[in-house]
């Protein structure tokens, strides 16, 4: 390969990782904006945890769990290639990945992938899980869970065997994250005032919609390196297609939101807009690379529709998530992931079935270890808050500090 194109494949590469890792502040923002005041330096920890701890445990083991280098004839369940990491011979040379990036490249870019599955968790138990509790739930989640569940696909393991597609994430990170944040707002119960003595739900405004709406802009434009850099080359051809579907795909994700949720509730939604666009970007994620333009909007489309019913879903029964995470991640993962069966170059009854096959896998497993994890910390430590702690803020009681200490909380 000539020595150009091996260096426009690693600097696109590292762009992508860029902008990934970038997307940890779209999630910050985002989900202080949903929420109250009293709790932003606990969100704000959280996430900062998360991108940190995170990374370290991909390069600990977790890297090393995804990519096993599953030997011929292994069932593709599990495997483990040792601690730490280490580039092997040729790593740095156009004959690592066929010379779209490097080894280093290579890791730094997945282990960007790796904390999202846990910042999903993050917003949908904000303002009342215990700090401690969460980020213990973090460290076996992002450090076990996540790197086993992608060995079965992008390591190589029996889901990839059986023809199981998903580009860049839909189920293997953003279903991953939405199953345990399901059972964890389950576990947790919902915060004080959501529902009234009749299970009616009441809102519970964000504090600062105008920092909501920037972490929505900023997470649309990580995703150009969250699907982007998943084509795993510069590719021109396949690259710009799918900057091209994803981007359409949030724009339809945006408008079907706000036009289901005008005509549902008579008012303009900024909120269901802004998920909306999460949604699109969600559902396309599974096969960016696939889709034509006009697929792509159908799809994106078809998941703002989705984030309302959603919402609402969540409501009804009675379950508490205060971004809206479950639905914009596992309804709508579960979603992008099906349409692969359904649109593009794969469609087809087989591959529907295949798709169908991987969300139940994956789901059952994500389900049954967080219910492991979370039940255990629940029985030793406890999961939430005092009443008391809730209602005057965790950012006083578990942090000590004040995000705004110029202003009263609420």
């Amino acid at each position: 390969m000539d020595a150009g194109l091996f260096t426009a494949n690693n600097v696109w590469m590292m762009l992508a990782t860029a902008l990934v890792f970038f997307m940890h502040t779209g999630f910050a923002f985002l989900e202080i904006g949903l929420t109250r005041q009293k709790n932003t330096i606990n969100i704000l920890f959280k996430n900062i945890f998360i991108i940190t701890g995170g990374l370290l445990l991909y390069y600990a083991w977790g890297f090393n769990m995804m990519y096993p280098g599953f030997e011929e004839g292994s069932s593709g369940i599990f495997g483990f290639a040792g601690f730490g990491i280490a580039a092997p011979e040729g790593g740095m040379t156009p004959d690592y990945a066929d010379g779209g990036y490097t080894w280093w490249t290579d890791f730094l870019f997945q282990g960007m992938f790796a904390a999202t599955a846990a910042t999903i968790v993050s917003g949908a138990v904000a303002e009342r899980i215990k700090i401690g509790a969460f980020m213990i739930f973090t460290v076996i989640y992002v450090g076990l869970v996540y790197p086993i569940v992608g060995a079965w696909k992008w390591g190589g393991g029996f889901l990839d065997s059986w023809g199981f597609y998903d580009f860049a994430g839909s189920t293997l990170v953003h279903s991953v994250g939405g199953w345990a944040a399901l059972v964890a707002i389950f576990l947790l119960g919902s915060r004080i005032g959501k529902f009234d003595e009749n299970g009616k739900p009441k809102a519970i405004p964000g504090h600062n919609i105008p920092l909501a709406t920037a972490g929505v802009l900023i997470l649309w434009l990580g995703w150009f390196g969250f699907n982007g850099g998943s084509v795993l080359s510069a590719d021109p051809e396949l690259t710009s297609l799918v900057l091209v579907t994803t981007s359409l795909a949030a724009a339809a994700g945006g408008f079907g939101a706000f036009i289901l949720s005008t005509i549902l509730y008579k008012n303009l939604d900024l909120t269901m807009f802004l998920n909306g666009i999460l949604g699109g970007l969600v559902g396309i994620t599974a096969g960016a690379d696939l889709m034509s333009p006009n697929e792509a909007i159908v799809i994106g489309f078809l998941a703002g529709l989705i984030i309302v019913l959603g919402v609402a879903l969540i409501d009804k029964l009675k379950l508490d998530d205060p971004v809206g995470a479950v639905t914009v991640h596992l309804i709508c993962g579960i979603w992008g992931t099906l349409a692969v069966g359904i649109f593009g170059s794969k469609a087809g009854g087989e591959q529907f079935m295949v798709q169908l096959y991987g969300v139940l896998i994956v789901g059952a497993f994500c389900v049954i270890c967080t219910f492991i994890i979370l039940g255990a910390l629940k029985a030793v430590m406890g999961l939430r808050v005092s009443k008391e702690e809730e209602i005057e803020g965790l950012d006083i009681h578990e942090h000590g500090m004040d995000a705004y200490p110029d202003f009263i909380n609420d």
